[in-house]
């Protein structure tokens, strides 16, 4: 008995797909929303490297390891994709960014905004368990 034969769900990947999630621009991926902030995080990257030489150096190579180890562990604790997104809160407090005053503390929260598309459940499932490919949910349109 011959095999059902599959049609490939997208042409040039999923990230073409406009239907799902929205239209594409080029810009967003080549250039930073503001000059500003290519050098906030190249500066927030140069201080991270400098914490970890320095922890390196005052407690042995291992602890840097750990410490990297523990991010990524606490990196992966999210809720499901709905309605109520994931807070991270045990890798914000691990990584001293609950002290942090951001935007979002002073303006408003852009989950909020009318443009914002909200996410799929089933897809983002679908994404996480590695049946579908593609980003969990689309951005603003």
């Amino acid at each position: 008995m011959e095999s059902p034969k599959k049609i490939a769900h997208e042409i040039g990947g999923v990230k073409n797909d406009a239907l799902r999630f929205g239209l594409h621009g080029v810009k967003s991926d080549i250039v930073g929303s503001h000059p500003l902030e290519s050098s906030y995080e190249s500066q927030k990257k140069s201080q991270e490297a400098t914490k970890k030489t320095i922890i390196a150096h005052t407690y042995g190579a291992a602890l840097p390891l750990k410490m990297d180890m523990d991010r990524q562990i606490l990196s992966r604790f999210q809720r499901p994709p709905g309605p109520i997104p994931s807070s991270m809160l045990g890798l914000e407090v691990y990584t001293g960014a609950v002290d942090s005053f951001g935007f979002e503390d002073y303006l408003n929260d852009p989950r909020d905004s009318e443009t914002f598309k909200p996410v799929d459940f089933h897809h983002g499932m679908e994404v996480r368990l590695g049946i579908s490919k593609g980003p969990v949910a689309p951005s603003f349109m």
